[in-house]
């Protein structure tokens, strides 16, 4: 496990040597985008008001306040990222976008537009939400109001964001999968220790 630091723009040069399992921090912008975002832009073709490409996402909803006409986030986790792998790689393959922040594993789909435009997966740990705010600068603009506050896209100036463990690398290497394979060998493994003990009985 290696940790790295990211500023955004972020570049196939920056990631092509994280791998998963490695820490990042990040530094620069974030845009969130959840649900809705993904449906507009990949399945009514909607053109995102914000260019992505070498930014990050963070798959996650905030909760803001408004004071002397400026948003603060008051709160901001990750919300479920699976939800989003069936729009993930048309979302990639559009836009651009170099770094996704989540909440637990991605599928196989989101892992090859990883391999096939260069970008990665990220888990960001739950439950930190309110600590998370001391990470966010700044609130640079707000998109898709419309959506609601959560849905919206939230474009925030962040600091030493992080940790977030990387779940899928540039190269489509998921860590999801290597995790599935070590439970499956040692599920293996045990049924054949039980079988085994059953018939010395």
């Amino acid at each position: 496990m290696k940790v790295h630091k990211l500023r955004t723009p972020i570049n196939d040069e920056d990631i092509a040597n994280i791998a998963i399992g490695d820490v990042l921090f990040l530094d620069g912008v974030v845009v969130t985008a959840r649900d809705l975002v993904h449906r507009l832009v990949v399945k009514e073709g909607r053109n995102c008001p914000i260019d992505l490409n070498g930014l990050a996402i963070f798959h996650a909803g905030p909760i803001v306040k408004r004071h002397d006409n400026k948003w603060f986030i008051v709160s901001i986790g990750p919300t479920t990222s699976y939800r989003m792998e069936p729009y993930e790689y048309e979302f990639i393959e559009r836009t651009r976008v170099k770094l996704i922040i989540g909440k637990g594993f991605m599928g196989d789909r989101t892992a090859k537009a990883c391999r096939d435009f260069k970008a990665i997966v990220t888990l960001y740990p739950g439950g930190c939400g309110a600590i998370t705010s001391f990470n966010i600068e700044e609130v640079l603009g707000v998109y898709w109001l419309e959506l609601g506050i959560p849905e919206a896209l939230w474009v925030l100036k962040v600091k030493e964001l992080g940790p977030l463990i990387v779940t899928i690398d540039s190269k489509g290497n998921n860590l999801r999968n290597q995790i599935m394979d070590t439970v499956n060998k040692q599920g293996r493994k045990i049924i054949k220790e039980i079988y085994s003990s059953i018939a010395n009985l």
